[in-house]
């Protein structure tokens, strides 16, 4: 910084050259610390880091036409009442870091994916509420045919953006049919499992085989094999059944309860409303 030369009179008192040199001095002196306060004051304070988590949870659920009004409402009432579980809330407050961040995707064909809740840390029972009080109150997005593979890429790029770091990220794909729109959808699992994404699935079956496309909910060898040999992937993934709609919240009770944990679901199917396969 250049100082400028300052004269600072003395009034009454007549200044020699020796004085007046001293005067010049204490001035610079001042105005370069003036200039240095001035200069600390407009520096922009750092970003606060990233709130780290135990958990990136992307829960990716089905809204495709085979999803009836009846059935919809019965799948966000069981994510609704999961997440705000005791034995859910527990799970997450008895973690490492005692909180995890989760975001509410529902996707239907090749093309419709939505984040119906963006990215939100649950730490307790109070911001398990508030999540799951607005994943009530929002509209349902799409019902349109079934790409699981779309739903899966579309969950890696939430993955990929996520404001908060984690040491595990899970995909958590519940659904009632078979992929039949978009990519193959081992192509899509295989790459998420390459940038180490565990896959899970819960699969809801259907009683009654549709009249229009019995294959679809209703594949040879069962919905459940299909997605262990085809959606699910990473080290301990794992697929969970619900007997039907109405079972899905407790069958993801102790689907959630193992994702947080980073542990094996347990095996006995009545805790659950379904089967672990």
């Amino acid at each position: 910084m250049r100082i400028p030369v300052v004269d600072i009179p003395v009034v009454g008192v007549p200044m020699r050259d020796g004085a007046r040199r001293a005067a010049r001095a204490a001035a610079r002196a001042l105005l370069l610390a003036m200039g240095i306060f001035a200069a600390a004051l407009s520096v922009t304070p750092p970003a606060r880091a990233a709130e780290e988590v135990d958990l990136l949870l992307a829960l990716a659920a089905d809204v495709s036409r085979s999803v009836d009004g009846q059935k919809f409402q019965l799948q966000r009432d069981g994510y609704a009442a999961a997440l705000t579980d005791p034995k859910v809330v527990a799970a997450i407050t008895g973690g490492t870091l005692g909180r995890i961040a989760v975001a509410y995707i529902e996707w239907s064909g090749a093309g419709n994916q939505k984040v119906v809740i963006d990215w939100t840390v649950i730490r307790d029972a109070d911001s398990a509420g508030k999540f799951a009080t607005q994943l009530l109150e929002s509209p349902r997005a799409f019902a349109d045919r079934t790409s699981i593979s779309g739903g899966i890429d579309f969950s890696v790029a939430q993955l990929d953006r996520a404001p908060f770091p984690a040491r595990r990220k899970t995909i958590d794909v519940s659904g009632d049919g078979t992929n039949n729109s978009g990519r193959d959808v081992t192509a899509a699992r295989d790459e998420a499992v390459a940038k180490g994404i565990q896959i899970n699935g819960l699969v809801i079956l259907t009683e009654q085989p549709l009249s229009w496309n019995a294959e679809h909910t209703n594949p040879a060898g069962g919905l459940d094999a299909y997605f262990r040999n085809n959606v699910i992937g990473g080290p301990g993934a794992f697929v969970m059944t619900a007997q039907n709609f109405d079972s899905f919240g407790q069958a993801l009770i102790g689907k959630l309860i193992a994702e947080i944990a980073g542990t094996a679901p347990p095996t006995r199917a009545a805790a659950l409303g379904g089967a672990l396969r």
